[in-house]
């Protein structure tokens, strides 16, 4: 049999959980007032509605992240050039691996990852921003019995790479 709940057990109950509620207030009133912020969307500046990505491949890592930012910022993606407000032209999208350090058995120990764009951006016909060239780079260690996860480690960081890179590029796009 399970023992009766006493009046007091329900109220102190209720006393923890709102004294738990009061500290969670108390840190996001501190929080707010040291101006932290959640790493949100990027607001673009007025008069960017829409936005025309001239990208080499559209389902690179890189562009498929730039169009998922732009949207978040509120922007539409644009049909053609002609239409939008903002063009980013990305004439370099590449990634790909070196080898950085092997064993004694001339097997890859080590490697470097690295994501490269170029990109430049026009807005009424002009130039903006003049190319640009931004280049990220991770090494990490390589371990053939478990390929399978390395492979996975590698795929996980060049996409955390490409949404680094097109989190900068809408950054500088909000700065117009």
């Amino acid at each position: 049999m399970c023992p009766a709940s006493s009046p007091t057990s329900s109220s102190e109950a209720r006393r923890v959980a709102r004294r738990g509620a009061l500290a969670l207030l108390a840190a996001a009133a501190l929080l707010a007032g040291c101006g932290f912020h959640l790493q949100g969307a990027v607001s673009l500046p007025e008069g960017v509605h829409s936005v025309y990505l001239a990208v080499p491949d559209e389902f690179s890592p890189f562009a498929a992240q730039l169009q998922r930012d732009i949207g978040r910022s509120g922007a539409t993606l644009a049909p053609s050039a002609g239409v939008a407000d903002v063009v980013i032209r990305v004439t370099k999208d590449r990634t790909g691996r070196r080898v950085l350090s092997v064993s004694g058995s001339n097997t890859p120990q080590e490697y470097e990852i690295f994501y490269t764009i170029d990109y430049s951006i026009d807005r009424a016909g002009k130039e903006v921003v003049s190319t640009q060239a931004l280049e990220l780079r991770r090494s990490y260690t390589f371990d053939p019995s478990v390929l399978l996860a390395k492979e996975h480690e590698e795929e996980m960081q060049r996409n955390e790479m490409a949404r680094q890179l097109a989190e900068l590029v809408v950054r500088r796009l909000k700065s117009l």
